[in-house]
């Protein structure tokens, strides 16, 4: 390993995602594979979507 370069054990890694409540609207942070409930920390809905990146894929025919 390089000086400058850490270690990063991939089982510990936390990845995070941004939903988008259904019912206020706001964009909400949490893990969830670590979250015991699935709910709006603003409004207490629980009907959540998951925000996706604004990139379009294309796809030629064949």
């Amino acid at each position: 390993m390089n000086q400058g370069q850490s270690k990063v054990d991939i089982m510990t890694e936390t990845k995070t995602h941004i939903y988008k409540c259904l019912k206020c609207g706001k964009d909400i942070e949490m893990d969830i594979n670590t979250t015991k409930k699935v709910i709006c920390r603003y409004c207490g809905y629980r009907i959540l979507e998951k925000r996706r990146p604004k990139t379009k894929k294309r796809v030629e025919a064949r």
